[in-house]
């Protein structure tokens, strides 16, 4: 329902400025795009001034603001001001300034109808009190929005294009790089620090075989995501890792070097934190989990070939079935089709869980006496240690080089003279950061100075291997089940003719040294 007016104030029209930039640049030089928008419809509406125009001093200026939506403070301050009924009429420098989407106009055109308020552009000179007005003004809007649509897929097109090149395109940083924005675009550069970080993660979901221990693992070390501070000197991120997140770190392929977009993926133009082949056991791992298979955490029972035992009938993985009879535990491994169908459709049924777990413990033990897998063992373990001085060195390599950055973004700041109080903030962070780092190198030489001087010898690995009896016995009954499973792959009984079949991972020799190792 329109507002009825006093017969006496119907000649003055009290007119209400609002003003739009889409971005915060240049706001704060003395006479700025707004300022010129506003001055602009003061002079229309003194032109206007035989009509009773005048102009309400209130200023209703949004800096910053998007007009691709309606969420903008000074344009919630005017519709406000509208249903108080303190304005008469609206008046922009142009239409989009006060939106860019036909249906938002249409919605705060129907507003200004409902309380009596015109609307008025002064570069396009046109007004709502007419039909003709109207019409030009729903034209206008429509080319607004279609040219808003434009530059929406324009930007798509460029990020894509950056994408394609192998180039970062901005968003969140990810831990284990910091953005340099030295260039004219930005680019990626490992943080050695983090870098570290990310690595020992990737080690331990190896290591640990499931994201649950990892993030808890995580947690006791205080390790958090990605901090940052944004350009306004805010700090963001640093929250504390939970399974999704550690998820996503662990298949981000970014780490090896890899640039995604939609479904495509290229490569990238910045240098890989992970080994390819890391990131594919870290992948396969994180399937087999998926897959349920991440159930092998031992029982209560100790039941070490649970989801490693499997029917070489029927093909399916063997149920741990405990049964007690009177005080006595009797444990059995079950075929899945005997359970859900009948026994008399599997041949397997059931095995003696003691006499299974035993017979492929001794088959290890004796695999381990080869003296074919002993000079393995011996090779692996040189390359092992070898692979270990080169990751160091990578570490060393890249601390370097992030001091280098550091010291230069520092000296340019002291150079070109930048003052403020982010910059002060900043150039704190590159002070501290490069007494870490000096620290850090410290350590890093060390470790590799040790690594250099700690080669095995043949007769080291022959000593620990043939002591496998021993370390066996040391070992609690997770990790048994641990160590079985980053063994073995799959384990088959055929009852029929008495046969055991050990399927072993390819990379089993190094999970057996490296257990061998720790528990030594």
């Amino acid at each position: 329902m329109n507002r009825k007016k006093p017969e006496e104030d119907r000649r003055i029209v009290r007119c209400a400025i609002y003003t739009r930039k889409s971005t915060e640049e240049r706001l704060d030089l003395e006479l700025n795009s707004l300022d010129a928008q506003r001055e602009a419809a003061e002079s229309f509406i003194a032109s206007q001034k035989s009509e009773g125009w005048v102009c309400l001093p209130k200023r209703y200026d949004d800096g910053g603001f998007s007009g691709g939506n309606l969420d903008r403070p000074a344009y919630n301050e005017l519709m406000k001001d509208v249903e108080a009924g303190g304005i008469d009429c609206v008046i922009v420098y142009k239409a989009d300034r006060l939106s860019r989407s036909l249906f938002d106009f249409a919605q705060t055109m129907r507003a200004f109808d409902a309380y009596g308020v015109s609307f008025v552009s002064v570069t396009q000179q046109f007004n709502t009190t007419n039909s003709m007005g109207r019409l030009t003004l729903n034209i206008l809007l429509s080319f607004a929005q279609f040219e808003r649509e434009i530059i929406s897929e324009r930007i798509s097109d460029k990020i894509a294009l950056q994408r394609q090149r192998g180039l970062w395109c901005g968003g969140q940083p990810v831990l284990g790089y910091d953005v340099d924005r030295s260039s004219t675009s930005p680019k990626l550069v490992i943080n050695a620090k983090e870098a570290e970080m990310v690595r020992t993660i990737f080690d331990l979901y190896l290591k640990l075989g499931s994201l649950l221990p990892v993030v808890q693992k995580l947690s006791e070390l205080g390790w958090s995501n990605k901090t940052w501070l944004t350009r306004q000197g805010r700090m963001k991120g640093g929250r504390p890792f939970d399974k999704c997140s550690l998820h996503a770190l662990l298949t981000n392929q970014i780490y090896i070097g890899m640039i995604r977009h939609k479904d495509q993926v290229y490569d990238g133009q910045h240098e890989p934190l992970i080994d390819t082949a890391l990131f594919q056991r870290v992948q396969a791992q994180l399937k087999e989990h998926g897959k349920g298979l991440g159930n092998r955490l031992t029982n209560r029972h100790n039941a070490l070939l649970k989801g490693l035992l499997y029917c070489p009938n029927c093909g399916y993985s063997m149920v741990h079935c405990p049964t007690k009879k009177k005080s006595k535990i009797y444990r059995y491994y079950v075929c899945q089709t005997s359970i859900k169908r009948g026994r008399e459709l599997c041949q397997t049924g059931s095995i003696s869980a003691p006499a299974i777990e035993n017979a492929v413990i001794e088959e290890i033990k004796c695999l381990v006496t080869d003296e074919g897998l002993r000079r393995e063992i011996f090779e692996q373990s040189e390359r092992l240690r070898q692979s270990k001085i080169q990751r160091q060195e990578i570490q060393l390599r890249q601390s370097k080089m992030q001091r280098s950055r550091d010291q230069a973004e520092l000296q340019r700041m002291s150079t070109e003279g930048e003052f403020g109080d982010l910059n002060e903030v900043r150039r704190q962070e590159l002070v501290n950061r490069i007494a870490q780092t000096n620290a850090r190198l410290s350590e890093l030489e060390s470790e590799l100075e040790r690594l250099m001087d700690s080669r095995f010898e043949r007769t080291d690995v022959e000593e620990a291997i043939t002591d496998f009896d021993r370390l066996w016995g040391l070992m609690k009954a997770r990790e048994r089940h641990e160590l079985l499973g980053l063994l073995i792959s799959k384990v088959e009984y055929d009852r029929t003719d008495g046969t055991l079949s050990i399927d072993y991972h390819p990379t089993a020799i190094s999970a057996l040294l490296e257990n061998v190792e720790e528990v030594a």
